[in-house]
């Protein structure tokens, strides 16, 4: 006689929340039942262990009826008695799974579901759950039934085995909601959402699969049969050793979990036991992404729990420097909070992003040192994102990074390291020079390189975007300085050489305020050059923003109204001054015209847009035509 019991929690409403709130996705209810199963059969092998009458060839089955609506999933795990049956379905959130891995001394045991709530999920696409039962420790099977409401059914029944069989009553679709439930009765539905969240559940899980034959006689209709397929591959690649990974499994791997067309660049592959344990397996994109450094990509790695699917990119796990890399985590240790989805942010979570970003840095150092090419090849494409990195956070990942970051220089055409750099730095040379450019060959030519190439420095080239910004946080790397060949005063000359120049400056001192008077609102000061060699004149920035990071920033979408502060620097030594020196005696009016010229030309060697390019024009034409009378 079936007996009507009321849930516990005696609550409709916390029934409801479970079914439509808990649950962003329905068709996570076949990766609970599955977990839930998979678990049913882990008990009962734990205790065939001791009482080898229990062993059986474990698996879990589908059925489908299209025509009754319903979805069946069968086990031959440790079934559930009458008592089990009502503490367990009959208690919202109770597990049943959680008090066997609680009354045993083994740790080892791994057990999927602990919570209690998936099975609930099922309500989510059935309009009434059947529950058939048999438990290895009792001859009597049981029926359990509920419309997902306020109460169940629970009665006596026959089953010849022992285990659980589930039967999901689907709902009908709903047309107003643009709710879909006859997706959920078809095979290859059935078959996705296997190979989605529970590939990798270690029983096979079948379903008879239509098939068809196509006759050799075009004429011959093809005939169509059932045949039972295992859904899932059962093993993770992950879980086995490294020895007995071949490269192209990983390859294979890689390519067909995360769509990419290549073979990765490196595979990071690690199992950690301690306090937190997980295996983790890591790759990074021969190809960086078109998209890795929008608003639109999402980083994250894949997240399983004892081989089953959590969440696809969980980006927890990942610091935005090291966002490019792809991969998965498999963790026992993660708290799931009432669901497999809601994943608790706690510290095991915390740990295992902490131990992830070491495994990678540290992963990263050994290609540096001994794979250089390759590490060559993977700054190319991600060496930008390091920068970044570097920069973010106000230099709290400086440590980290400012080993991995690499340029060009002056006289290298190959990546240099921070570290390598300062190794080779000359006996005399006090600071790390950098200069920002397009390229190489711009850099080269600036004016303010004459003195730095007669000194024979090599030079850092900044050719990123980011590159200045990043420095002005990094300042120093061993504890020597960041020098801009484009800013301030280079310290390159003994005490003896800026002693006359001083004295040279101001003896020339009216003519520099008459060529700073002429550029009021253009330069804060004019000066002699101490970094010029060959070159007539440059600007270089003073303290703070310089002109390289001027024009980034006015690229930027918001544009914003900033502006380096400006000095014009002449080169006492070259032609150009004596000329001006000369006008000045004669006609210091005209002086004031040639400060224009040169204050414009200073400005198209910077890569700086002319402020008035039509002044310009007339001016040069004017030089030409006074040069000729």
């Amino acid at each position: 006689m079936a007996k009507t019991k009321q849930f516990k929690t005696e609550s409709k409403k916390l029934l409801d929340l479970m079914i439509n709130s808990i649950y962003t996705h329905k068709e996570i209810f076949l990766r609970e039942l599955i977990s839930n199963a998979s678990d049913a059969i882990d008990k009962r092998h734990y205790l065939a262990l001791t009482n080898t009458d229990l062993m059986t060839d474990y698996e879990i089955n589908i059925e489908l009826d299209e025509d009754a609506r319903t979805i069946t999933l069968k086990d031959n795990g440790i079934g559930l008695t009458e008592e089990e049956l009502i503490n367990n379905l009959g208690v919202i959130a109770r597990s049943g799974s959680k008090e066997f891995k609680d009354g045993l001394d083994n740790d080892d045991l791994e057990i999927i579901g602990q919570f209690g709530v998936g099975f609930y999920s099922a309500f989510m696409v059935s309009k009434k759950v059947t529950v058939i039962t048999k438990s290895v420790n009792s001859t009597q099977a049981y029926k359990w039934t509920s419309e997902g409401t306020s109460s169940y059914t629970i009665s006596e029944t026959e089953k010849e085995e022992a285990g659980t069989t589930i039967i999901l009553h689907v709902r009908d679709n709903n047309k107003e909601l643009e709710e879909n439930y006859d997706e959920y009765l078809r095979e290859y539905s059935i078959k996705n959402l296997v190979k989605k969240y529970s590939d990798y559940v270690r029983y096979p899980i079948k379903m008879d699969v239509t098939k068809t034959d196509y006759p050799e006689n075009d004429n011959d209709k093809p005939i169509e049969y059932k045949e039972t397929e295992t859904l899932n591959s059962m093993i993770p690649l992950w879980k086995k050793s490294k020895s007995d990974i071949k490269e192209e499994e990983l390859n294979d791997f890689y390519k067909h979990q995360f769509n990419d067309y290549t073979d990765p660049l490196k595979v990071i592959h690690s199992k950690v036991e301690g306090l937190t344990t997980y295996t983790s397996l890591l790759f990074i994109p021969k190809k960086a992404p078109i998209d890795l450094y929008s608003e639109k990509f999402e980083k994250g790695l894949q997240l399983y729990s004892k081989g089953v699917f959590i969440m696809d990119k969980n980006k927890d796990l990942l610091p935005d420097h090291f966002r490019f890399v792809r991969g998965l985590v498999d963790s026992s240790d993660l708290s799931l909070n009432i669901s497999r989805e809601m994943l608790q942010h706690d510290r095991q979570l915390k740990k295992i992003a902490s131990h992830l970003e070491k495994k990678i840095k540290s992963e990263l150092e050994k290609m540096q040192k001994n794979e250089r090419e390759l590490y060559d090849e993977f700054y190319t494409n991600y060496g930008v994102n390091l920068k970044y990195g570097l920069y973010e956070g106000y230099g709290i990942h400086k440590e980290l990074l400012q080993d991995l970051i690499m340029f060009k220089t002056s006289t290298n055409d190959s990546f240099v390291t921070l570290k390598e750099y300062t190794e080779n730095m000359k006996e005399n040379q006090k600071y790390i020079y950098y200069a920002s450019g397009k390229n190489k060959d711009s850099i080269l030519s600036l004016p303010q390189m004459d003195l730095i190439k007669d000194k024979e420095f090599e030079v850092l080239l900044f050719t990123d975007d980011i590159d200045e910004f990043m420095v002005n946080i990094l300042m120093k790397y061993n504890d020597v300085e960041f020098k801009n060949v484009a800013q301030g005063d280079l310290d390159l000359i003994d005490e003896s050489e800026t002693e006359k120049f001083d004295e040279l400056e101001k003896e020339k001192q009216s003519l520099l305020d008459i060529i700073k008077e002429s550029l009021t609102d253009k330069v804060t000061d004019v000066k002699l050059s101490k970094r010029l060699k060959d070159s007539p004149v440059c600007l270089v920035s003073g303290e703070g923003l310089s002109m390289e990071m001027e024009k980034v920033l006015k690229n930027m979408p918001q544009n914003p109204d900033v502006k380096a502060s400006k000095i014009l620097e002449i080169n006492p030594n070259h032609d150009l001054f004596k000329t001006l020196e000369k006008v000045n005696e004669s006609n210091p009016d005209k002086v004031k015209e040639y400060a224009k010229i040169l204050y414009s030309q200073a400005l198209l060697i910077e890569g700086l847009p002319l402020e008035n390019p039509v002044e310009f024009s007339n001016l040069m034409v004017k030089l030409m035509v006074d040069a000729n009378k």
